[in-house]
């Protein structure tokens, strides 16, 4: 069954990076410029806040009815995505498409996880998490051609064969174990849970951005977040099911690992993310091929995912991975510190190898020591747990590094160019474009690109400590025995 539940999750991580090329046809057609960004920030906002929701969801009602209505759902917000007639109804449409991608996401690794008991299920995770690394570089390729060819609409419009593809196949064959479980919805939780977890993401999204950080909008999202999730805390001390049962975090292994995936978010989206913008401007990649760039690290992650997977399911051993994972990630943040104007294209490939063979020893692992954590009736909220802390982690990152990224390129052009010409060219958080860049004088094309380039450094200089940091909480980790067929309850499939 896992090539249905690849061509879903892929779907949702695709949609989360094929948009990005479509943006100037989309707002040639529909306007709205200063609403953009939201038309991405609404389908990571509507991914994280539902994540938890459809893992425990799952783990009350069944796995595969529970999957199929976000297949459905994604798949709705999709093709409304793709008819949208104003800004406002495409990011209404995409927040719809988000809410589907939560469950896409989770929903599969946790179905992995019902057919397959933890010391056989590494090798299916590995390729799992090979495919949705692959699936981020692809994504804007993809994105590209079929706006060039098509319209902008059919990097909407491609998910519905495909998804259709995937659901038929699942109604069809897809079998689970059936396990009956009291249903009690904790409404009041992931009310609470959905407030506060917006309110985060929008902080992570608008600070330095849209509003300064010391604005009250900032502040007083950020109060509210707290207020909220704090909250949360209190009801799910109470309640018969909560959303995210608190007492998992007892088990030192699942409070290890979701500290892991939240560093791994950090550190991974919060560097990689100004990668594109040094290839692009400094070393004259064109937007598709900064994508294709990225394949020496996806390529990386995706064979030392698979052969990790393959190692964990003949050894039953998995410690030393999460540690080799940490190690390599600080290897990487060091290399890529060393990045200037003179940097090859060649070189960078190595440092991004290092860096993904990392996150490779990571990414599945994670998942796989939390799953093992738990009893088989939380399984999705382990899985959902992992992604959510990853992709809070991911939020956090972009945000710092983000402002570490524009005060140095502010700084950087200040010195050479003067405080007046770093001013406009550091507005938007430093994002500069490359084209416009490059029509520049020499004089100030370099020192904007020196300025890029000794930022980009800075930035990854702050990403090993939190890199390192992965590799001292993996010593923490106890090696427990995983499951086999044996320990997993199977009853009537349904």
């Amino acid at each position: 069954m896992l090539p249905p539940l690849l061509l879903a999750a892929a779907l949702a991580m695709l949609d989360n990076v094929i948009v990005g090329t479509a943006m100037p046809r989309i707002v040639g057609e529909l306007g709205g410029l200063a609403h953009l960004a939201w038309v991405v920030t609404a389908y990571v906002l509507g991914t994280t806040v539902s994540t938890p929701i459809w893992g425990k969801i799952g783990d009350l009602y069944g796995r595969k009815n529970v999957f199929l209505a976000s297949i459905v759902l994604f798949l709705v917000g999709s093709v409304l995505s793709g008819a949208a007639q104003t800004m406002g109804q495409l990011i209404g449409f995409r927040a719809l498409q988000g809410l589907g991608a939560g469950g896409l996401l989770v929903g599969a690794l946790a179905i992995i996880g019902d057919l397959v008991p933890p010391r056989e299920r590494g090798r299916y995770q590995g390729i799992f998490a090979g495919v949705m690394s692959l699936s981020m570089v692809i994504g804007p390729l993809v994105g590209g051609f079929l706006t060039d060819q098509l319209s902008w609409r059919w990097a909407f419009y491609v998910n519905v064969p495909i998804g259709a593809v995937a659901l038929v196949w699942l109604v069809a064959k897809l079998r689970l174990p059936k396990r009956r479980t009291d249903h009690h919805i904790d409404w009041l939780g992931a009310a609470l849970l959905t407030v506060g977890l917006t309110a985060l993401v929008l902080v992570t999204t608008w600070g330095g951005v849209e509003y300064p950080w010391g604005s009250w909008q900032i502040l007083g999202l950020a109060g509210l977040a707290v207020a909220a999730l704090v909250a949360f805390g209190f009801v799910e001390r109470r309640v018969a099911e909560p959303v995210l049962p608190l007492n998992l975090f007892r088990d030192r292994n699942f409070t290890v690992i979701s500290a892991i995936a939240f560093l791994l978010g950090f550190a991974m989206f919060g560097a990689i993310t100004f990668l594109p913008l040094f290839q692009q401007t400094v070393q004259g990649a064109s937007a598709t091929n900064s994508g294709l760039l990225l394949l020496p690290m996806t390529a990386a992650m995706l064979v030392v995912s698979i052969v990790a997977g393959q190692v964990i399911t003949r050894t039953g051993r998995y410690k030393l991975f999460p540690i080799l994972g940490g190690v390599g990630m600080a290897v990487g943040m060091v290399l890529l510190s060393f990045v200037d104007v003179a940097t090859t294209r060649t070189q960078l490939a190595s440092f991004m190898v290092a860096l993904g063979l990392g996150m490779g020893c990571l990414m599945q692992t994670a998942m796989l020591i939390a799953q093992n954590s738990v009893d088989q009736k939380n399984l999705g909220v382990a899985s959902s747990s992992v992604t959510l802390f990853r992709s809070i982690g991911g939020s956090f990152g972009v945000a710092l590094f983000g402002t570490i990224f524009a005060r140095h390129f502010a700084s950087s052009v200040a010195a050479s160019l003067g405080p007046e010409a770093a001013s406009q060219l550091a507005s938007g958080g430093g994002q500069v474009d490359p084209q416009v860049v490059a029509a520049l004088p020499d004089p100030v094309k370099f020192a904007i690109y020196d300025g890029i380039a000794s930022s980009l450094a800075t930035v990854f200089v702050w990403a090993i400590p939190f890199a390192a940091l992965v590799a001292v909480l993996a010593v923490l980790i106890r090696e427990v025995a995983l499951r086999g067929h044996d320990d997993l309850t199977t009853v009537d499939a349904v």
